[in-house]
């Protein structure tokens, strides 16, 4: 795609010098043969010569077509960070997430790869924190310092029950409360919340309960904030509570509806290899946009370059410029 396609009208003009330097030599080769001794012309015209005339005239059509095109502004699509937008990390601190199926465990791990998460981010990128187990708890508002975010996700404590949807009720209530300020509407930044867990739901029973999981996302879905969530450990994942070894296996089906209803992506992530993995896609798909700039440079730095190795061989060569 170009921005200023009027300037390709020059192509013609260019075919035209090609045109006129062929019909000079056949003029010149005429008038040279109709004078010249034919035996005398070929002692002091070497074929090698004749063969490497035409080089430097070649180079420079080609370095006039490039920069007849730079002139053109081509466009092309390339990624830029985000100047900004706000991310909601939503993570569970149930006790199911004491599980060693992930060493060290699924929450050590959870916590390693958030803060290599929250390093790696955009540095224009706001980024909060929200912890939930019967209950939500807003640790850090979402800020550019993502060092808080990493300080925070040191500090988390497992407790009882698991309560998705205020998790993702809170998050939408931190980015609400952010754009307010900085004008909301048109004015708002894009939005992401990512939630990860590793099992469904418990209070309330019911995911489309008011203040359920399925009831947030849909609610997100509205807002135009999508939910992408991570199911993380494996369906094999034991604790231990008051004595006894209880089974935790991971649930992906709610997980996965829930980033279905809001309009997100899911992930599944059994160790903390592949978490990191997924917080890798999601910072690039989050960090960055798709932007349709000008493209000109290349065409620009190769007609120039090729010009100049023109005169180079022109002189070279023919012992003139072209």
């Amino acid at each position: 795609m170009l921005s200023s396609p009027w300037w390709l009208l020059l192509l013609p003009v260019v075919a035209l010098l090609v045109a006129a330097y062929v019909y000079m030599l056949r003029k010149r080769r005429q008038r040279a043969l109709t004078f010249a001794n034919l035996d005398l012309l070929k002692s002091v015209a070497p074929p090698e010569r004749n063969r490497l005339r035409h080089l430097p005239v070649a180079l420079l059509v080609v370095a006039l077509v490039l920069l007849t095109v730079a002139l053109a502004g081509p466009q092309a699509d390339r990624k830029v960070p985000r100047n900004k937008a706000t991310v909601i990390l939503v993570m569970d601190v149930s006790r199911s997430m004491n599980a060693t199926d992930v060493a060290p465990s699924r929450i050590r791990a959870a916590q390693e790869a958030a803060k290599k998460f929250a390093d790696e981010l955009t540095d224009g990128i706001n980024l909060g924190l929200i912890s939930f187990a019967g209950t939500a708890a807003s640790l850090v508002s979402p800020t550019p310092d993502h060092n808080a975010t990493k300080v925070a996700v040191d500090k988390l404590r497992l407790d009882d029950k698991t309560a998705t949807g205020e998790g993702i009720f809170a998050a939408l209530q931190q980015i609400n409360t952010l754009n307010a300020v900085l004008g909301g509407g048109d004015a708002a930044p894009p939005a992401r919340i990512v939630l990860l867990s590793d099992g469904k739901e418990t209070v309330p029973d019911n995911p489309d309960d008011p203040r359920g999981a399925f009831t947030a996302a849909r609610k997100a879905k509205e807002e135009g904030i999508p939910v992408s969530t991570i199911s993380f450990g494996t369906r094999t994942g034991t604790v231990e509570l008051e004595g006894d070894r209880v089974p935790v296996p991971v649930d992906d089906d709610s997980l996965r509806k829930i980033a279905n209803l809001s309009g997100g992506d899911f992930f599944t992530a059994s160790s903390l290899d592949e978490l990191n993995k997924v917080y890798e896609k999601l910072q690039n798909e989050i960090g960055y946009e798709t932007r349709r700039g000008d493209n000109s440079r290349p065409w620009l730095i190769a007609g120039t370059l090729l010009a100049l190795v023109s005169a180079f061989a022109a002189l070279a060569i023919n012992r003139r410029l072209p």
